[in-house]
């Protein structure tokens, strides 16, 4: 089914091709296994291309390792990364759910920040001035980590 917002007065510029989605709302009462299993498969799908490449860089930086233990601590380090948002995510979804009611009355002004952000990194962009902010900021990396750059 697909929804759209209603008009808000503060919108400056409106796509609603871009305010749209579609979701499918499914019957949780007959839950089972299989179920659980083909959501697993499709979330698996949908990520595939984003976690792909990473697996592929580390699969091959794993293999291409001296010894057996660091491949093994580059394959521990991306699973543990991988894992370890959703886990905590799991643990602590009560808190956040409780945060956010909290929070959502301040979500346009996020909105109408995060745009802003998003147009000055733009113009940043055309303007070639991204490259120059980026070297600017690197002086303020410190310098054990440029060195293992």
């Amino acid at each position: 089914r697909a929804s759209r917002p209603r008009a808000n007065r503060d919108d400056i510029l409106r796509i609603p091709l871009l305010y749209s989605e579609k979701r499918y709302q499914a019957d949780t009462s007959g839950a089972s296994y299989l179920g659980a299993y083909v959501l697993g498969l499709a979330f698996a799908f949908g990520w595939t291309p984003c976690i792909g490449p990473i697996l592929g860089g580390i699969l091959g930086m794993a293999s291409a390792s001296d010894t057996f233990g660091r491949g093994m601590l580059l394959l521990g380090a991306y699973s543990a990364g991988l894992a370890v948002p959703f886990l905590i995510a799991a643990w602590a979804v009560d808190r956040f759910i409780g945060w956010f009611q909290k929070f959502r009355p301040y979500l346009p002004w996020v909105m109408r920040v995060s745009g802003v952000l998003l147009i000055f990194v733009g113009i940043l962009l055309l303007t070639g001035q991204f490259t120059r902010l980026a070297g600017w900021l690197q002086g303020f990396t410190p310098t054990g980590l440029l060195e293992r750059l």
